[in-house]
């Protein structure tokens, strides 16, 4: 008869699989290792924040790279660095540097043209790199904050707030967004705009 054990949220023991690539070694539970996440995004935050970035600089490659090692470089070292195994979800591993540069070329056309109002672009270009999923990890919270440097620094618009409240930490605002990036997997981002500014 086997052990079934019951954690308190946050207390859920990483398995070995989960540590790899991690550099603080002393993280044992999920609870550390999204406190240490998050202290790692909220300097990135502050990064972002004194900092002047143009339209050409955020939509490149190499800027979306350096912006997830910035939110994760403290606590992983493949931070910044693209996957190396296909999932159940995105791109196959080997088309993310050739679906990026897609993106990044449809980001200036629309950019250019005027096809989208601001939120709009911003919140098309987070999905869609989210999509893909590039990132071993981070990548829901990476996407945002392209989508809040794009809003912020291209359009000098205030950032958004997606629900409000911490995505990955309450249940019911992770449900809204999800329920809302499906809608926009079918290409239906009504729902996705309006969580953004909620």
């Amino acid at each position: 008869m086997g052990l079934n054990l019951i954690y308190n949220d946050g207390q859920t023991p990483l398995d070995e699989d989960e540590k790899e690539g991690l550099l603080i070694k002393s993280i044992s539970t999920r609870g550390e290792l999204d406190e240490f996440e998050q202290q790692n995004i909220e300097d990135a935050i502050q990064w972002s924040l004194t900092r002047k970035f143009k339209q050409e600089q955020i939509l490149s490659e190499t800027f979306i790279q350096d912006l997830h090692k910035k939110m994760y470089g403290r606590v992983w070292s493949w931070a910044g660095e693209y996957r190396k195994t296909n999932k159940n979800i995105g791109v196959d591993k080997l088309e993310i540097p050739t679906a990026l540069r897609s993106l990044i070329d449809d980001a200036k056309y629309w950019l250019e043209h005027n096809v989208y109002e601001p939120d709009e672009f911003a919140i098309r270009f987070k999905h869609r790199l989210v999509s893909m999923h590039c990132f071993p990890n981070g990548n829901g919270r990476h996407s945002r904050m392209m989508a809040d440097m794009i809003i912020e620094k291209i359009y000098q618009q205030s950032v958004f707030s997606w629900g409000g409240a911490s995505i990955s930490e309450d249940t019911d605002i992770r449900a809204q967004y999800l329920k809302a990036i499906r809608k926009a997997d079918k290409g239906d981002f009504d729902l996705l705009l309006k969580f953004a500014r909620s």
